[in-house]
């Protein structure tokens, strides 16, 4: 018989149950996972000489509690009705959204948004090009994570999935680009070995997209839901949804590119979302999404004066039908 050896932790117990408080106390304000203060430069191993293996032991530890606090709070919410998944069939708009949260090793970069696109058998996630990478900003993560409910029973359950973005070098995103230059959508196909059995997903899928321009027109009403700020249910990690509406004339290219204008406030984090439209009732009587756009970012008038005019309060969203090209199976 074979016994395995455990290594002693380098951290000592005190340091271990503060940490552990400390995530707690997170959890219990509200705060996201990636506000453990492990991720912050100055407790990164570069910074404090230390090992990775103890950086890991403290990042652990913090997380620990933090999330079982997060689980503690959802045992007492259990009768609550937004505990539990809702009757009738999912809706995509709370079931095929995600957090992403963007990494440089084990640095915590930024949040953003994404939506799950299913297409013959494939899964990807679709968000925002710059929320992968972005030269303008210096941008450029090396990976990222998406979160996925695991219980149709207990939203409180969760799971973290890494995904990297670059294989030896190459990326593992794909983007497109077309007469008006680059399109600030990209796709990355989730290998479903990963992924739990019993994940609780409502991807998007190409009937989302089988819709004619001229069902649309300007001030029609949409839905953009993801997570503004980071802001969302820390219980139940499901989004918010901003109202909007069409700015511009759906169909039309705006200014030469492939994108139309939303006109609704949004925020730093809501990169990535879907933009929806609902259809009419279907013949059981459940109103369908049409998944019209990607939201992308803020359009502002290169001359307004910042200090006199105020914010215009527009958006950009690419036409979702570039999906069918992210998604083609020979790319």
């Amino acid at each position: 018989m074979s016994t395995k050896r455990t290594r002693p932790s380098a951290v000592n117990p005190g340091e271990h149950a503060e940490l552990r408080r400390q995530g707690a106390k997170a959890a219990a304000r509200g705060d996201a996972q990636t506000t453990n203060p492990m991720f912050d430069a100055v407790n990164q191993p570069d910074a404090t000489g230390e090992s990775n293996n103890v950086w890991t032991e403290r990042r652990d530890s913090w997380d620990r509690d933090h999330t079982s606090q997060l689980a503690l709070a959802g045992e007492h919410l259990r009768s609550v009705k937004t505990a539990t998944s809702p009757l009738g069939p999912r809706d995509e708009a709370l079931f095929g959204v995600t957090r992403v949260l963007t990494f440089a090793g084990a640095s915590g970069l930024t949040e953003a948004s994404g939506f799950f696109f299913e297409r013959e058998a494939r899964l990807y996630l679709v968000t925002s090009r710059h929320v992968l990478f972005d030269a303008a900003s210096g941008h450029a993560p090396d990976r990222i994570e998406i979160e996925m409910h695991t219980d149709e029973r207990d939203l409180t359950r969760m799971t973290h999935l890494s995904i990297l973005l670059y294989r030896e070098g190459v990326a593992t995103w794909h983007q497109a680009s077309d007469s008006g230059g680059e399109i600030d959508v990209a796709t990355i196909q989730i290998d479903r070995d990963t992924m739990p059995t019993c994940c609780v997903l409502q991807p998007f899928k190409p009937q989302h997209l089988m819709v004619e321009f001229d069902q649309f027109d300007v001030g029609d009403r949409l839905a953009i839901p993801g997570f503004p700020l980071g802001f969302f249910d820390t219980v139940h990690h499901l989004p918010v949804v901003r109202q909007a509406s069409i700015a511009s004339f759906y169909g039309i290219r705006f200014q030469g590119q492939g994108l139309f204008i939303t006109d609704a406030r949004m925020h730093r984090g809501s990169s990535g979302s879907p933009v929806l439209a609902r259809l009419r009732p279907d013949a059981a009587g459940h109103r369908l999404w049409s998944l019209l756009g990607v939201h992308s970012s803020r359009m502002d008038m290169a001359t307004r004066d910042l200090v006199q005019d105020e914010s215009l309060g527009l958006n950009c969203a690419w036409y979702a039908d570039v999906l069918m090209t992210l998604t083609a199976g020979d790319l």
